[in-house]
This record gives structure tokens, sequence and C-alpha cells, in this order.
């Protein structure tokens, strides 16, 4: 078996070869918290018309995608088991990640492992190699980043902070050029938004998954939106809203003034032009609470500092950060339920906005536990959507104002 290479180089590819020799009739009969397959693989092993070789092909896989990843296995933060494998046909497989391991490999920017296997016999032998989260690195981002350097040492700061322990220099100095690529795209946004006829702008944004906004918000009960400053949230945020006018009057912004006051004025003016109110984040709690009693839809831009007493300290990707308790206080009061969303812009310019299901409310008889567990579950979700597309989220602003850990 060869050795992979250290975690830390994280080359553009790491290749593996295991052979993986069946042993299916003692595993089947294993019930131990170490089984390498989940349910589903376990069912399609059983009905293959050859489980040794089913049962070989994805441990072969597992095995080789855990080598990529020594430091990890070892610490027991990857297990077999996070590696999903299924056969797309004789030669080709796929490999799903559990959340745990999708996360802890978006903070690599990785995002995901090609396996290929070849069989003989019951004898299968895997080649594993990272797939690196792509970047859209336009020519005029490392211009701006050079030529234009506001907020650059706070921004190179923040993504050493967030990757630097797994990912090279090299490659977070692309990622901060390619953020500041994203900053010109959306002031250029700004300026052509209010030019788009009503049919450009419904092509401009596409929509995902607003079942899971509609059934939320059919429970009566009111409806909180979690976000954060993903892509252009300001600009393809209103566009997308508009194609749902069932919903106009019902959305309520809770936000910071916006630095300098005539930006903050410009943007507050189209969001109500558009139909959105707009609320301060201090001093509206009973505004807040009265509008949800009433099946309004509170947006919690949730990913900026709060210092006390608004705030607690909370991780946030894997550092402690000043978190708003105001959310998870609204939501153990009301149960009013609080959905993810957030919006991001692809390769050909056109954006998304993606509403997530649900994060489930935790409750706790110590009142102060329930907020600070409900506050990293908020936290965690914002995680998820960040690291999807890492060039397009705020890392000028002052997120890490605690001492780091």
């Amino acid at each position: 078996m060869k050795t992979a290479a250290p975690t830390d180089a994280r080359p553009a590819a790491v290749c593996i070869e295991f052979k993986g020799y069946a042993d299916f009739d003692r595993a089947k009969t294993q019930n131990s918290a170490n089984d390498p397959f989940t349910e589903s693989e376990w069912a399609e092993i059983i009905t293959s018309p050859s489980s040794s070789r089913a049962f070989a092909v994805r441990l072969a896989a597992k095995r080789a995608a855990c080598e990529l990843f020594p430091r990890e296995v070892i610490a027991g933060l990857i297990r077999p088991v996070d590696f999903e494998v299924r056969e797309v046909s004789e030669s080709r497989i796929a490999v799903g990640l559990s959340e745990s391991a999708g996360a802890l490999l978006a903070r690599r920017l990785v995002a995901g492992v090609e396996v290929s296997v070849t069989c003989a016999g019951s004898t299968a032998t895997a080649t594993a190699q990272l797939v690196h989260h792509p970047l859209h690195e336009p020519w005029f981002g490392a211009w701006a980043y050079h030529l234009f350097p506001f907020r650059r040492r706070l921004t190179l700061a923040n993504l050493q902070r967030v990757f630097g322990e797994f990912v090279p220099a090299g490659r977070i100095r692309r990622l901060a050029c390619a953020y500041y690529a994203h900053i010109l795209n959306s002031l250029l946004e700004l300026v052509r938004l209010p030019f788009m006829s009503k049919q450009r702008r419904a092509q401009w944004v596409r929509v995902e998954n607003v079942e899971s906004l509609i059934r939320a918000h059919d429970a009566g009960k009111g409806l909180i939106v979690l976000t954060g400053h993903f892509g252009n949230w300001e600009t393809a945020t209103v566009a997308a809203l508009k194609q749902f006018p069932q919903y106009a009057g019902k959305f309520h912004f809770l936000r910071r003034p916006l630095k300098p006051r005539w930006f903050d004025r410009l943007i507050t003016r189209r969001f109500r032009r558009a139909g959105f109110e707009t609320l301060s984040k201090r001093g509206s709690m009973e505004a807040i609470l009265k509008l949800l009693g009433e099946g309004a839809i509170i947006v919690f831009t949730f990913d900026q500092h709060a210092g006390r007493p608004d705030g607690i300290p909370v991780e946030f990707l894997g550092q402690p950060a000043g978190t708003f308790k105001s959310l998870a206080i609204l939501a153990l009061n009301t149960e009013a339920p609080v959905i993810p969303a957030c919006t991001w812009r692809e390769p050909d310019g056109r954006h998304v906005l993606r509403f997530e299901e649900p994060v489930p409310l935790i409750q706790n008889d110590n009142v102060g536990e329930a907020i600070r567990q409900n506050t990293r579950a908020y936290n965690a979700a914002l995680e998820r959507m960040l690291l999807r597309h890492p060039e397009q989220w705020i890392w000028m602003h002052r997120r890490w104002k605690l001492p780091p850990r």
C-alpha cells in the first residue's frame, strides 16, 4: 500500500492504492460502532448479485479515501463510514460525504474525493484523489487586490485564521483575489439592477427549495430567515423575492445601518420600493414579537460581531466569536421556525437564492445553555453555507474580535 502525502501539503492530486480483500461472511454479522458501512450501503451489498465483490469495492474505496486524511483519521475526526460509496457502473463509483466530513473537508478548500476501483474476483484496488474547491478568479480580482488594498491585511488575516492551518499561503492569496473580484462584481450589479427589466431580473436570479419556506410559513407561527452576507446579498435577494408577490409586505429585514450613510439610504430605499421593510437590530424586540404573531417573515443577518450584552462567545469556523443571542431567544419564546438561506453568484454571472430546511430547536432546562446551544447551531448552519462559496463572504468584516483559541 502506498502512503499518502502529508495532510498539510495538500497537493493538487494525491493517489493511493489499497487492496481490500472481502471478508463478507464475517463482517456482515458484526454490529459494531466501528462498522465502516451505512445502512444503505449494507442494503446494496446484501442485494447485490455478487455480495463479496460489492463488499470489496466499498471497503477498498473507503480505505483509499481515508488514506488521504491520515491526521484526521488518527484523531477520530474522519471514519470510513463518513464516505458513502455507491456504484454507478462497473467501472465508476460515486463517493458521498457525511455532514461532519463535508464540513471538515470544506475547511481545507476540498470539495470532495474521487475514487476509481478495479476488481479481480473478490479483490478490489482503489485509487483516491482530492477534488479541490473551484475558485472563480476573474483577471480583475488580482488587479483589485494589488491596486486597491482596502482592508487587505484584515482580509488575509481572516482567511489565514480560518484556512491557514490546512491551506497553503499561495492558495489563500488566490482566494483573496477571488474575493476582491466578487466585491467589484457586486458593485457593478448594484448599478445595473435599476435598469433591468422585470423579465431580465427573473432570469438573473434563480430560487431553490422555496418549498421549505412555504411549509414553514404555513405553520402559522411566523418565520425567521437566518442568513449572512453571502453573494450579492443586498441586490440578488431583492430581485429574487420580488418573484413571490404573495409575500409582499411580509418580509422585514433586521439589519445594522451600512456605511457610508448614502449607501445605507440607497439600499433601504430599494428594499422599500420592492415591498420589504427594514428593522434596526437594536431595540426592535417588541416589534419583532408583534410581527411574528401576525405571521411576518423576519430576515436576520447573523454573521456580524456582537459584543456584550447583545452577544455571547460561540464558536464560528473553529474560533470563538461574539454572536447575537437574540435569535435563539426569539426562537425559544415563539417557536417560530428558523430557515437558513443564502445567495451566491455562479460563473455565468447569474445568482441563486437557496432556502434550506429548518434548524431544529434545541430545548434545555438550563435557559442559558439552551441559548448557547441554539446559537451554535445557527453558526454551524452559516458555516455550511459560507464554505460552499468561500470567496463570496465578507472577509473584510472584523468578525473575530475575541482572542484566538
